[in-house]
């Protein structure tokens, strides 16, 4: 029977959490949880799933219960399962296939001894948990990711006895329009999704303006190079999403959300299609919701991929149904937006701190982080680092911290080079930076800046003058067209990098790169064009000597230039083994075995196998 009133929501919530005290006291309700996310179902979640569902099924086990939930931040172990036996700490495995998840089940679920050789922390402070924290040292806390890979997101009574729609609940019954703007206002929360706007500020803005319409927007339009953070906690938690874009309708008048996500993400648009549909059958959509009088709706709007479709502008006339093209402002949307109404657009990131803020107080939030950058940050945290994933960590941590205590360090014995904040619209900072507090000031100050959260790690192969081509081609393909200092500037640019990159690079080019940068910053119509030289520029200052030595003395230390590049073999070194002739894919490399092999330099095509197999250190790189 569907819940229609707020007794019954508030009699289901306590139901639930009383069923699951109950299951733990009496020790049956011991919990397999698999982490069935993107990265997860790619990597064979599923089939570990349903070897655990039939494991338990045939030996007729019945005190295990087996669940799905989102991604639980180890993409770099995926598949994850967490086992979670009453009264004794959670435990996490990475890398699990069927073999190892049988061996889970016998050793760990049934007798309790865990299977070491598989198992992987990442701990995290559980917000809802805070008492059982406080003697452990956590880098991580989550606010954002508190019920991925906790909760199945498919089911609404998970996130409902996780004070899920209390929040809702809070403002519609004991919070006027005001109070949940003021409440947002003394949390210090700033927009995630680049620019850090004051969310409270928008929100403010949007309901001075009187109009019969207002909506509220949702950008799931995640594209950056790298970045997954909104797509998975859609994956893993669509209800807070949900939850919070319904409280900013009651906080500025409106009565419609629409949620802008690209078509590249079907598994989380099928989590919110059956999120909204439970929400809706439960009463806490629609008309009247819980018995009051407030209505509050949504749909879904699938965008095709265009990365400037996440300038806001260009997302409305997405779904107005025109070209995804930014239009000049002022009127902002908060005032003039989507047909012409008022109209808010936050990301999926900063709505998933609003219940909580709600929940626990704009105070407590704002404890957290830095004077001016309150609360968490999610990254995801990839490239040459070892423990890739998903992290959600306290504004102010440092890029050492991230890097180098979350992250691991970087494989192989390498040396760290650079990171990448800010996604193409950032910069590049070496290790001199690695102290500098991740925060929204901070990052301008060191000439990068927040972004939406991608985090590229990069080791000392990299080449920084492949990496700004590889920025700058991401701005040249996901441009628009509409305004020439981007079309244009973009372009020529690129061009300019491709030159170097050749070996027919020349001083000049670089005082046109960085005049074209600035003319670009101060013509661009929208962010994309305006930011697209920062990671160019910040490569040509941080690394100059690296860029010079591409132009006058045509050499690319990292290899990664290839009509910089030549290989040759080492008379000395070379035993005639024949491996990187069989491995040559153009057949370059001539030699008998046992004699010194040669490359024929007309054919290399400077594939770099021949570097790669060579146990000799025979082959040479120039």
């Amino acid at each position: 029977m569907a819940t229609k009133t707020l007794m019954d929501l508030r009699k289901l919530r306590t139901n639930h959490k009383a069923k699951l005290v109950s299951e733990n006291q009496e020790g049956k309700n011991i919990q397999i949880i698999v982490g069935k996310g993107t990265c997860g179902i790619a990597a064979g979640a599923e089939k570990v799933f349903n070897s655990i569902t039939k494991e338990i099924e045939e030996k007729e086990i019945n005190n295990i219960t087996v669940k799905s939930a989102g991604c639980m931040g180890l993409c770099y172990v995926e598949p994850t399962i967490k086992v979670i036996i009453p009264g004794k700490p959670e435990t996490l495995y990475g890398n699990v296939d069927s073999e190892t998840a049988y061996k889970i089940i016998e050793r760990h679920a049934i007798y309790g001894r865990p299977v070491e050789s598989h198992i992987f922390e990442k701990p995290a402070i559980d917000i809802l948990k805070e008492e059982e924290n406080d003697n452990i040292d956590y880098k991580q806390y989550r606010i954002v990711l508190r019920n991925c890979g906790v909760i199945n997101p498919e089911k609404i009574d998970e996130y409902i006895a996780r004070d899920g729609y209390a929040a809702l609940e809070k403002v519609i019954f004991q919070m006027t329009p005001n109070e949940v703007i003021e409440e947002i206002k003394v949390s210090g929360l700033r927009g995630r999704g680049g620019a850090g706007f004051p969310t409270w500020m928008k929100w403010s803005f949007s309901k001075s303006v009187k109009n019969d319409k207002k909506y509220i927007i949702c950008n799931a339009d995640e594209g950056d190079p790298g970045a997954y953070m909104d797509r998975s906690t859609l994956e893993g938690d669509p209800h807070s999403v949900l939850e919070a874009m319904a409280i900013a309708g009651y906080a500025i008048g409106a009565d419609e959300g629409i949620i802008y996500i690209r078509a590249e993400y079907p598994l989380a648009i099928k989590k919110l299609e059956i999120a909204i549909e439970q929400a809706r059958n439960y009463g806490l959509f629609g008309s009247n919701i819980l018995g009051s009088k407030f209505n509050f709706d949504f749909e879904i709007r699938l965008g095709a991929g265009a990365f400037v479709c996440g300038e806001e502008t260009a997302l409305i006339k997405s779904i107005e149904g025109d070209r995804g093209m930014p239009i000049p402002k002022p009127p902002f949307p908060a005032i003039e937006g989507l047909w012409g109404k008022p109209t808010i657009i936050n990301n999926v990131e900063t709505l998933a701190n609003i219940p909580v803020i709600i929940n626990k107080g704009g105070s407590w939030f704002a404890k957290l982080g830095t004077k001016k950058s309150k609360g968490t940050k999610v990254f995801a945290l990839t490239g040459k680092i070892k423990n890739s994933g998903l992290i959600e960590v306290p504004m102010g941590t440092t890029l050492r911290e991230i890097v180098f205590d979350i992250g691991g360090g970087i494989p192989d014995g390498k040396a760290f080079k650079a990171v990448q904040t800010g996604d193409p619209s950032g910069g590049v900072l070496t290790g001199d930076f690695l102290d500098t507090p991740i925060d929204f000031d901070s990052l301008i100050e060191v000439g990068s800046m927040m972004g939406s959260g991608g985090m590229i790690v990069m080791d000392e192969d990299d080449c920084m003058v492949d990496i700004a081509k590889f920025y700058l081609e991401f701005c040249v393909e996901e441009s628009c067209g509409k305004c020439a200092p981007c079309r244009i500037g973009t372009k020529k640019i690129y061009e300019l990098l491709e030159k170097i990159s050749k070996g027919n690079g020349e001083l000049s080019d670089l005082q046109k790169i960085k005049d074209m940068g600035e003319a670009m910053a101060k013509a661009s119509l929208c962010g994309l064009g305006q930011t697209a030289p920062n990671p160019v520029l910040s490569v040509i200052k941080a690394f100059e000597e690296e860029v010079l030595e591409h132009i006058t003395e045509k050499k690319c230390r990292s290899g990664k230039c290839k009509d910089l590049v030549t290989y040759t073999i080492d008379e000395e070194n070379c035993i005639g083994c024949t491996v990187c002739a069989r491995k040559c894919p153009v057949n370059c490399i001539e030699g008998e075995r046992k004699v010194v092999h040669k490359i024929d330099q007309s054919l290399c095509i400077k594939c770099g196998a021949c570097f790669e197999v060579c146990k000799f250190n025979a082959v040479i790189v120039s």
